[in-house]
């Protein structure tokens, strides 16, 4: 988890705008009419409106018809800046404190699963925020209302649950730890900032983190966590009216508390020489970065440093990307420009394979950084990046869920306008802008990087401080609320009643769903399949790189000129593929649907295969698979995948080592590549599934027009994967000076999905393993036990033969290996010695229904759910059979299922981590024994 009263003018001017809106509304705005006692309306922007209650809480109202889902979205604006000396670290750890429960609510994780939601809570410097994604629905939102209300002030600040979450929030410290690029960054910023607790990591220090007393918790907890320092976000399909009734009921009656929000007052004094440092760990990547302090979000030179950012780190046309990787002296580079309440950082990094020179490309990343401030960008690359930056903006808002949440950073800067103010800076930056700040902050004198260099005078970049956020609005206008679509519900007959299929005559099927969307949106997903056993042997690698290779460079664009066009159709078109298909998607305004459309087509088969982007992915490649090495999530993965699939080396499903990665991908000749793509893609097998605003007749002559006659040479066989006894195998992989430690279990099953006893495979799983934080294993493993950041369990049966497979994962400490697996084992056998009572069935039946109307809600995920279905020759009358079957289940049924099918004895157990470091710091006394809950 890391991360509102009018005058009669302004009255009636907003209520003849809500006349007309409630046209196309089933519902009367709620600023239209009585707005409840106690609440005051405070402004609006763009379809959002605030609000504040006596009490302080300010609350924004979204709505959006075009989903049947509700976000709720709490903000407080405390986070690690917030913390005193001894309690770094606090802010997040609190964060997972408040899911222990509440006076009403005393087990919220069981709640959220009833319910289906999709919930998370985040930490940041300035902020913390929780929220849940619901079906929509009256009683979900007076639910998710009241949860935040009950947890804001009485949540549960108990020693034992401090105690179990103390260690899960160090299993999560220590997966950073083992990430080169987030320590070095860590590293960077305690070495800026010498006093501003930006300097401090939001994850705190592992000390504190053990020994922070529960009093000082509840404290901080208490200040803090009250109406006058929240902002709420309700997002989505719901009545306003009652929305601003239930936030009246639910919150009005918490008393605003007595004492003051004092205000942080701790300045950075401006730098005043290049600060150094270097890092010496275990790992097979090389990273150089640097920084420079720079002004708050807030500023108006964060808008001309975001643009700096994008013109150096984009790929390709980033100058950090042409100078390192164009001349591979680095294998991917970025930049980044962050935006806080208070001044922080630019940041740009490089990662540089081991054997290339590390002192070259950190010269390099930092004199083209800081050239910017001497030469003005060029006119078409600003173009450039304001259209690409416009577009994620656009694309964003269009997704109220997605934008409730992103409302949290920008509230914590100071107010959540600042979310429009920011967009509408950006789109009117000058070339002279980014010399400007580039000028201005990035400067060998307010530079932090890897060495230290003195200098014979002092020489400062003074850093404004935030600006005054009321004046900011003062001559600002917001723009034009965007159109709303239309309620579906997510049920599979009425998605069904809507759908047209046809096959073209290359063999490709087509899905069409019309709908009304937020934005006027249209969205496609395409998936293709080719190749068989025979003919895909030895040619995997080959595949990959093919797929990867797709979007950078057809024989009428470049690499460049592909993301241009894109940009320009304000859309997100991606293709890609491996060697035994492809895929494709598209996500633009309807008016753009037809250009994005013949834009993904051309990628798809005019690939151009440039040998310098081989070069490029070549490099990025071995990169990833050298990292793998010594990665325990992949070293655990793989050897468990090789153990439950063993394929031979040149079988298409045989899952590669790193070293046979490596090998297979310096090998493999451009020539191959291309032949590859022209002996293999087609159209001939596959699904298209199109919703959204489109012209159904139009759409079908433009698909015929496109991948009607793209035939395959090489035609599609199934590759099977029969069903095959494994042995149980138990095995401790060593990664050296990693941190934190992966585990992965499982054990192939004989089942299809036809079969009789799939459905109570599906939802025993869902008990056992699935949910949020509320399975069987999670409750044991992290919610009693404090042992794994992240435990479940998967499973997964083939539509067309007896070939599945159930899975278990958990991240934890190393030196919890064994009691890891103690608790995982004892917890199978338990439930397959007694099963799962009547009303843990009756809750995991609602959330898992809950859940997957949440995921038919998405298009996006609605538009891979239909190919899914149509691939296996289904419509979605199977998923409406499926979940009667479900919700039908008994215990006896779910449990005999389970006893057939789960083998305590047969299940492989296999761990990566450094099990031989964690015991040596153990027998020495340096690693402290773990505390578990009761």
């Amino acid at each position: 988890m890391r991360r509102l009263s009018l005058t009669s003018l302004v009255l009636v001017l907003f209520l003849a705008i809500a006349a007309l809106n409630a046209a196309a509304s089933k519902t009367q705005p709620a600023a239209a009419q009585k707005i409840p006692a106690g609440i005051t309306r405070v402004t609006a922007v763009e379809g959002i409106t605030e609000y504040r209650l006596d009490n302080g809480l300010r609350f924004l109202l979204f709505p959006d018809r075009s989903k049947g889902t509700i976000t709720v979205n709490i903000t407080y604006l405390a986070g690690s800046r917030h913390e005193g000396y001894g309690e770094t670290g606090m802010a997040h750890l609190i964060e997972h404190m408040i899911f222990k429960g509440s006076t009403k609510h005393p087990n919220i994780p069981q709640e959220l699963t009833a319910r289906g939601a999709r919930p998370n809570g985040t930490t940041w410097f300035d902020r913390t925020n929780y929220f849940e994604t619901v079906t929509a629905g009256d009683d979900n939102l007076a639910w998710a209302l009241d949860l935040e209300s009950d947890r804001m002030v009485h949540s549960f600040m108990k020693k034992s649950d401090l105690d179990s979450e103390m260690t899960v929030v160090r299993n999560e410290f220590e997966m950073g730890e083992n990430d080169p690029r987030a320590v070095l960054t860590d590293r960077l910023l305690s070495a800026a900032y010498l006093w501003h607790n930006y300097g401090k990591s939001t994850i705190g220090s592992r000390s504190d983190l053990e020994n922070v007393p529960i009093e000082t918790l509840a404290a901080f907890y208490r200040k803090w966590y009250q109406p006058d320092n929240a902002v709420l976000v309700i997002a989505g399909q719901f009545d306003e009216a009652k929305a601003l009734s239930l936030v009246a009921e639910k919150f009005g009656s918490i008393p605003r508390p007595a004492r003051t929000i004092e205000k942080t007052y701790t300045v950075e004094p401006a730098q005043d020489g290049e600060r150094a440092l270097e890092l010496r760990r275990v790992g097979d990547t090389q990273v150089a970065g640097a920084l420079w302090h720079i002004p708050s979000g807030s500023h108006a030179d964060a808008a001309p440093l975001e643009i700096l950012a994008y013109l150096l780190g984009d790929e390709p046309s980033g100058h950090l990307f042409k100078a390192l990787v164009d001349t591979k002296k680095a294998a991917s580079v970025s930049a980044s420009a962050w935006q806080l309440a208070e001044p922080g950082i630019f940041t740009v990094s490089a990662d540089v394979r081991v054997g290339q020179s590390l002192d070259d490309a950190r010269s390099v990343l930092i004199r083209v950084a800081e050239e910017a401030g001497s030469n003005p960008p060029e006119a078409t690359e600003l173009d450039r990046a304001r259209q690409s930056i416009a577009k994620e903006w656009d694309l964003l808002f269009r997704n109220p869920e997605w934008a409730s949440i992103q409302l949290s950073e920008w509230t914590a800067m100071g107010d959540w306008r600042l979310f429009f103010l920011h967009r509408d800076r950006v789109r009117n930056v000058t070339a002279a802008d980014v010399q400007r700040v580039a000028k201005t902050y990035l400067r060998a004198e307010n530079r932090t990087v890897g060495t230290f260099i003195p200098t014979k005078e002092p020489m400062r970049a003074d850093i404004p401080r935030p600006p005054d956020i009321a004046s900011l609005f003062k001559d600002w206008h917001a723009g034009a609320e965007i159109r709303q679509g239309e309620d579906l519900p997510a049920d599979p007959a009425a998605i069904e009643a809507r759908i047209t299929r046809i096959k073209l005559p290359s063999g490709l099927k087509i899905i069409l769903l019309p709908k009304k969307t937020r934005g006027e949106m249209f969205i496609a997903n395409l998936g293709l399949r080719f190749g068989d056993e025979k003919s895909l042997r030895a040619r995997g690698a080959a595949g990959d790189l093919a797929g990867d290779l797709l979007m950078r460079g057809t024989k009428t664009k470049t690499r460049q000129q592909i993301q241009d066009a894109i940009d320009k159709l304000t859309a997100r078109v991606f293709v890609g593929g491996y060697p035994s298909g492809a895929y494709g998607s598209v996500e633009a305004p309807a008016a753009n649907a037809e250009a994005a459309l013949r834009l993904l087509a051309e990628i798809l088969k005019e690939p151009s295969f440039p040998a310098e982007e081989l070069d490029k992915l070549r490099e990025e490649v071995l990169l990833q698979a050298e990292e793998s090495k010594t990665d325990p999530m992949q070293m655990a993965s793989t050897a468990w995948s090789r153990h439950l699939n063993p394929w031979p080396a040149e079988d298409p499903r045989h899952v590669d080592t790193p070293e046979e990665k490596i090998a297979a991908v310096q090998a493999v000749t451009l020539d191959q590549i291309r032949k590859f793509h022209t002996d293999f893609y087609g159209a001939e097998s596959g699904e298209l599934t199109i919703i959204g605003e489109f012209d159904p007749a139009k759409i079908k002559k433009l698909v015929g027009e496109l991948f009607g006659n793209w035939k395959n040479r090489t035609p599609w066989k199934w590759l099977q994967n029969p069903y095959q006894v494994r042995p149980a195998a138990t095995l401790k992989i060593e990664a050296p000076d990693k941190e934190s430690a992966m585990a992965q279990a499982g054990m192939r099953i004989e089942m299809k999905e036809d079969d009789a006893d799939y459905p109570a495979m599906v939802l025993g799983n869902f008990m056992t393993g699935g949910g949020f934080l509320n399975s069987r294993l999670a409750v044991r493993l992290r919610q009693k036990d404090g042992l794994s950041y992240g435990a479940g369990s998967f499973f997964y049966a083939s539509p067309f033969e007896k070939d599945g497979t159930w899975g278990f994962y958990a991240i934890y400490a190393p030196q919890n290996a064994d009691k890891l697996e103690t608790g995982f084992r004892e917890e199978i056998a338990r439930l397959l010695e007694s099963g799962f009572t009547p009303d843990e069935i009756k809750e995991a039946k609602a959330g898992w229904l809950d859940s997957r109307k949440v995921s038919r809600a998405q298009e996006r995920e609605l538009a891979r759910t239909l190919g899914q279905r149509e691939y296996a020759g289904r419509t979605l009358a199977w998923d409406a059979e499926l979940e009667k079957k479900v919700l039908a289940l008994t215990a006896d049924q779910i449990l005999a299922s389970m006893k057939r099918h789960l083998d305590p004895k047969a299940i492989s157990f296999i761990q990566a981590g450094d099990f031989a470091g964690a015991k040596k710091k153990k027998e020495s006394g340096e690693l402290p024994e773990t505390r578990t809950g009761k």
